[in-house]
């Protein structure tokens, strides 16, 4: 079987450090399509000088796949300290050393995931300089994924359109290949608005996905996120997502059951996080199949999907869903 992730951030890291474990077996090929729309830290500054995608979410997902030595996995994500190169992860540094070398960012990710010897393919969304954008329901306009999160946070107005600047950008060959193949496809989990729906946002990968007659799967978030998705259901997450995709549907959600202790719960509430309601009804009224199970793990002292649980539950519905068509 081949799969593909879409998304970014530390949710789409989760799932595949899960699902590396089944390249080989459940999984023939998997590929990774993720987002390069950051604005934020030390790819933000990176961008600016250099005029390149955010390297961030592309270097946590090769360190995800990496089969390498723990050392070489530290090393990438190493941040240095004090003046001058403080704040910046060693991996960025790379990807964007190799980027100025080659002349080519696709090409730098593939050596990378080369030296780190990923179980999969890292494919970035684009390969242009693209950057996010959102009209909110008070007419302000707001430039760069860490801006509009912040200026949703503010609480005076929700997101109503989002887009992305050049609208015309395309995306890699490598990328629409890998959906074409593709026997599934799952969306997140992570920042809904900032890094699972600006994938969709370019043409190119929006087409692929509503051609391609794989399983498509949308992993809806443990939490809710403040600035983005405060209040949303599992069913929200998912109208919102289609709708600002502009997919023609999906055929599945993942949704998380189980509640986070009562002194993590305690301490998200304070920060204006709480749970995702799994409304799971009224998603199934929508004629999509629902999958619901306890995925967030007891080990952290953050919410998160655990990654072994949740690719648990991808093989279970790929041998239920996909298999029994192949």
């Amino acid at each position: 079987m081949k799969a593909v992730a879409i998304g970014g951030g530390t949710g789409l890291s989760t799932l595949l450090k899960g699902l590396k474990r089944e390249v080989g077996e459940t999984i023939d090929e998997l590929s990774a399509i993720v987002t390069v729309a950051d604005s934020g830290g030390s790819t933000g500054r990176l961008r600016k000088i250099y005029n390149i995608p955010a390297p961030g979410d592309i270097r946590n997902c090769i360190v995800a796949l990496s089969e390498s030595e723990d050392i070489m996995q530290s090393l990438f994500q190493y941040r240095f300290r004090g003046d001058g190169l403080g704040g910046h992860a060693f991996g960025n540094l790379f990807l964007t050393a190799l980027t100025d070398i080659t002349g080519s960012f696709l090409e730098a990710v593939k050596l990378t995931s080369q030296i780190l010897r990923t179980k999969g393919n890292i494919i970035p969304s684009t390969i242009e300089d693209v950057h996010l954008v959102a009209r909110f329901s008070d007419g302000t306009v707001v430039e760069g994924e860490e801006e509009i999160t912040e200026y949703g946070k503010k609480g005076v107005a929700k997101i109503e359109e989002i887009w992305i600047e050049p609208e015309s950008a395309k995306a890699p060959i490598e990328a629409i290949a890998a959906i074409e193949k593709a026997n599934i496809i799952l969306f997140g989990p992570g920042s809904l608005y900032t890094s699972i729906i600006p994938n969709l946002l370019i043409k190119d990968i929006r087409k692929a996905v509503n051609r391609s007659p794989a399983l498509k799967v949308l992993i809806v978030n443990a939490m809710t996120q403040p600035g983005e998705t405060d209040e949303f259901t599992a069913y929200d997450h998912m109208k919102t997502f289609l709708k600002f995709t502009g997919l023609k549907g999906i055929d599945a959600v993942i949704v998380n059951t189980k509640m986070p202790s009562g002194d993590i719960l305690k301490r998200y509430l304070e920060q204006g996080q709480e749970p995702v309601t799994p409304d799971i009804a009224k998603i199934a009224r929508e004629g999509v199949k629902v999958f619901a199970e306890d995925l967030i793990g007891d080990k952290d002292n953050f919410v998160r999907h655990d990654p072994d649980r949740l690719t648990d539950l991808i093989v279970k519905i790929v041998r239920n869903e996909v298999f029994s068509e192949l």
